[in-house]
């Protein structure tokens, strides 16, 4: 009987979770258009989500894409198709790869950042004294933040894959030896329109995810500073959790979609 209780309260309380973190979103979406009348602090937003988090992308896209292409053409090799080394990468990393290590490594540095920030601006009532002043914090703090990582996510996406196949274009063709005609010509060739936008499309959705999470825990986090550990540490676990399960479902949904 315990262990049924202990059960039910941790389905209760994730459902209870979900259900605020869904009414948080939908007073997100109801702020965007005011939140639009202020450019600039979007702009600024979209500079600390996804001008920060450069450095950390373009050193790991440029680590996986040549480590991938060491791997790939070992598997290639053993069936005589190495100089296909081109189309699989391009379309491992534009539906796959390169979307999923995106918003993984965004939740690790600009995730836990937005999350830090706002549990700190609680923390130390700054939150408490806009909303005092009749301030709307969720206009003037929370929205600025989500739509700053939900337009980086993308970007962020894109300079990912296109460094990872110049990794790939590094290994393959310059020390292996594939033919570059050969190697791009196969990318090209294998790459269409619906893969581009598989691509597109998770990367948007990932960062809505990873950017609600992280702004929804900060939001409501313990003010303390514990509190705001506690916060950052279940903005990368969740954030890690729910990219991949919106991974597969949106992976399976195409899918059928193309059958």
């Amino acid at each position: 009987m315990n262990l049924l209780r202990d059960i039910f309260a941790i389905l209760r309380d994730f459902v209870a979770n979900i259900g605020v973190a869904a009414l948080f979103f939908l007073r997100i979406l109801g702020q965007i258009p005011a939140a639009l009348l202020r450019p600039s602090l979007i702009v600024g937003q979209v500079h600390n989500a996804g001008g920060l988090s450069l450095v950390i992308i373009m050193t790991s896209a440029l680590v996986v894409g040549m480590a991938m292409g060491l791997q790939l053409y070992d598997v290639l090799a053993r069936f005589g198709s190495s100089e296909s080394l081109g189309s699989g990468s391009g379309l491992a990393l534009l539906k796959e790869i390169g979307p999923v290590l995106t918003a993984l490594l965004f939740s690790g540095r600009a995730g836990t950042a937005l999350a830090s920030e706002i549990g700190l601006m609680k923390a130390t009532e700054q939150l408490a004294a806009m909303e005092m002043m009749a301030v709307d914090s969720v206009r003037y703090v929370i929205v600025p933040r989500f739509l700053g990582g939900v337009i980086a996510m993308p970007l962020l996406t894109a300079i990912f894959i296109m460094i990872s196949l110049f990794g790939v274009q590094l290994i393959g063709v310059q020390q292996l030896g594939v033919d570059e005609g050969t190697f791009w010509s196969q990318l090209r060739g294998s790459v269409s329109w619906p893969d581009v936008r598989e691509g597109i499309v998770k990367g948007f959705a990932f960062g809505v995810a990873c950017s609600l999470i992280a702004v929804h825990e900060g939001y409501r986090g313990e003010p303390t500073a514990e509190g705001v550990g506690r916060a950052t540490t279940r903005t990368v676990v969740n954030s890690a959790v729910l990219v991949l399960i919106i991974d597969y479902m949106l992976t399976a949904l195409m899918r059928v979609n193309k059958l």
